[in-house]
C-alpha cells in the first residue's frame, strides 16, 4: 500500500507551514478519539481562567476557545478603564495560555449565528459557556429614551474601542452631568469624564472619544444612588482615584456624612476604611488634598437616597431628572432597603449616564436562560438539562465582583469539568473537536482568527499608538481587523 498523498494546496509561506504542521501532527500523533476536547465560548477572564484550569487539571485535555469578535480578552480590553493599565497585565497571563501547544483561540466566530449549541455538543466533550455580559439593565421609567441618556456600558464600549460602540452619539455639550449609579463604572465614567485631557491622551482611549472628550464642556459630574454612603458599590480604590483627578475637587455634602464616625468601630474592615475615606473627604481633608482642589476647574459629587423617576427632556433631547427621596428602612446600617416617599426632587442636566449593572442575554435557542436574574440555568456551573454544557463567569454569577472573583469562578468550573471527565460522566469517543467546526464554518464563508492572526491586529494597533504617543491606538472596524488578519507575513 502507498502511503496517503496529501493535496497541498497553494499557500503563502505561513500558511504553507501551518498546513503542513497540521497534517505531520496527524500523521504521527495517536488517534484523537480518546482525546478530550472542550469548547469554551467567550475569550475573557472567565473563559481563559476557565481554560487555564482545564488545561492545569487534565494532561491530556484540548481546549479551544471561540469568540464572537476577531480580538480576544472580552472586558479586560473593552471594559477596564483606559487610565488603568495595570488591570490589562493579566492579558499577558492569558497569551501565555492561547500559546499552549493544547489550547486554540478560534476569533470572529458567534455562537448562535455561525455555529450552534448542538453542533459543539456533537464535535465536544464539554462545552463552557463564558461570554459575559453583553447587555445592561434599564430603568423602566418616563423619558428614557430622551437623546443624550447612555448606557454607562456603552459609554465604557465607546472609550475603549468596542466595534460595536463605536458609532454611539454621546453630546457633551452641557456642564452637569447625572450617572445614576454608585458603583465602580459609574466612578470610571465620571473620572474619565473629568481627567484632564493632557493625561487621557497618554493612555489607549480610542481616538473618536479623545477628540470628543477635548471638546467637552462637562464641568460637573453627579453620581446619585437609592440608597445611603453606607450601600455604595465603589471600592476604595476607585474613590481615592476620584480624590486625586487633578484639576478637579469633591463637592461632599457634610450633613451626608456627619452620623457615620460613631459608626465606624463596628463596621466590617473594607466597609470601614471605604467608609472612613468618605468621611474623611468630606469632613477632614488632609492639606495635601486642601492643596490640589485649590484651583480645580471641574467638580464632582455624591448623591444619596435619590430613586430617578422621570427624565426630563425638551425637543426629545435630555433637559434633567425627577428623583424620588427616599428613607432607609431595616436594623443593618449597611444593608438596608431604600423605600421611596411621597417627596421629590428635580436637578438640571444635559447628559444622564444609567449606571445600574448588566445582564446576560441567550445566545442559543437550546440554552436554559433566566431571563429574570439575566444568567443560564445552572447548578453548581453545570447547565441544567445539558449533560456536558456548563457556565463560567458573568453568564454564572451574574455581574458581580472583580477579575479576582471571576477567576475563583472559572476555576471552580474548570475543575467541575475535570471531575466529569474523571468520573466518565462526559463521553471523549467521537469527539473530533475543532475539526469539523472548523470545516463547517469553512463552507459558510466565516473568516476565522487564529491566535496569531491576533497578534497581527495587536502588532498594528501598537504601531498605530506609536504615532501619536499611545499605548496603542485600538482598531474599531471589524472589517479592518479581518483585512489585517488575513495577510501573510
Amino acid at each position: 500500500m502507498f502511503p496517503k498523498v496529501i493535496a497541498i494546496p497553494r499557500l503563502c509561506k505561513r500558511h504553507l507551514n501551518q498546513f503542513l504542521k497540521h497534517h505531520i501532527c496527524q500523521c504521527s500523533s495517536a488517534p484523537t478519539s480518546s482525546v478530550p476536547h472542550v469548547c469554551i465560548v467567550g475569550s475573557g477572564p472567565a473563559g481563559f481562567y476557565t481554560a487555564q484550569q482545564l488545561l492545569k487539571g487534565n494532561q491530556n485535555v484540548i481546549v479551544d476557545i471561540y469568540e464572537k469578535l476577531p480580538v480576544p480578552f472580552g472586558l479586560v480590553r473593552f471594559g477596564v478603564a483606559p487610565d488603568h493599565p495595570e488591570v490589562k497585565n493579566v492579558i499577558n497571563t492569558f497569551t501565555k495560555t492561547a500559546h499552549s501547544e493544547r489550547c486554540s483561540f478560534i476569533g470572529n466566530v458567534e455562537v448562535g449565528r455561525d455555529v450552534t449549541l448542538k453542533q459543539l455538543q456533537t464535535a465536544y466533550s464539554a462545552v463552557v459557556l463564558a461570554y459575559g455580559a453583553d447587555d445592561d439593565r434599564t430603568l423602566g421609567i418616563p423619558g428614557e429614551d430622551l437623546d443624550n441618556v447612555v448606557s454607562a456600558r456603552s459609554f465604557v464600549g465607546w472609550f475603549n474601542g468596542l466595534p460595536q460602540d463605536r458609532d454611539l452619539e454621546v453630546d457633551l455639550s452641557a456642564e452637569r452631568a447625572i450617572i445614576l449609579g454608585h458603583g465602580n463604572v459609574a466612578l470610571d465614567v465620571a473620572r474619565i469624564l473629568l481627567t484632564p485631557i493632557d493625561i487621557l491622551k497618554k493612555t489607549d482611549i480610542s481616538q473618536h472619544a479623545l477628540d470628543a472628550l477635548s471638546q467637552s464642556k462637562v464641568r460637573e459630574v453627579l453620581l446619585v444612588g437609592r440608597r445611603g454612603p453606607l450601600q455604595v458599590a465603589f471600592t476604595i480604590k476607585e474613590l481615592r482615584e476620584m480624590i486625586k483627578i487633578p484639576e478637579s475637587k469633591p463637592n461632599l455634602d457634610q450633613k451626608d456624612y456627619q452620623e457615620l464616625k460613631d459608626l465606624l468601630p463596628d463596621l466590617p474592615r473594607p466597609r470601614k476604611r471605604l467608609t472612613e475615606l468618605m468621611y474623611k473627604t468630606a469632613l477632614e481633608p488632609t492639606p495635601t488634598d486642601t492643596k490640589l482642589w485649590r484651583d480645580a476647574k471641574r467638580e464632582w459629587g455624591l448623591h444619596f437616597l435619590k430613586s430617578p423617576v422621570h427624565i426630563n427632556g425638551d425637543s426629545g433631547k435630555v433637559t434633567g431628572v425627577k428623583f424620588a427621596i427616599n428613607r432607609l428602612e431595616g436594623e443593618d446600617p449597611v444593608d438596608r432597603k431604600a423605600v421611596a416617599t411621597e417627596k421629590t426632587e428635580d436637578i438640571d442636566c444635559g447628559l444622564v449616564l444609567r449606571s445600574i449593572g448588566y445582564r446576560s442575554v441567550s445566545i442559543d435557542k437550546d440554552i436554559p436562560f433566566n431571563t429574570q436574574k439575566g444568567v443560564v440555568s445552572h447548578t453548581h456551573g453545570r447547565v441544567q438539562g445539558l449533560n456536558g454544557v456548563y457556565c463560567s463567569g458573568w453568564v454564572n454569577t451574574g455581574p458581580v465582583g472583580v477579575i479576582l472573583t471571576t477567576m475563583t469562578n472559572g476555576f471552580d468550573v474548570g475543575k467541575a469539568v475535570i471531575q466529569d471527565l474523571s468520573n466518565g460522566v462526559l463521553s471523549v469517543t467521537g469527539k473530533q473537536g475543532k475539526d469539523g467546526i472548523l470545516s463547517q464554518l469553512q463552507k459558510s464563508g466565516v473568516q476565522v482568527v487564529s491566535f496569531s492572526d491576533w497578534k497581527k491586529i495587536d502588532e498594528a494597533e501598537i504601531q498605530k499608538g506609536e504615532h501619536c504617543g499611545k499605548p496603542r491606538e485600538k482598531i474599531v472596524d471589524i472589517d479592518s481587523m479581518l483585512k489585517i488578519a488575513s495577510k501573510c507575513e
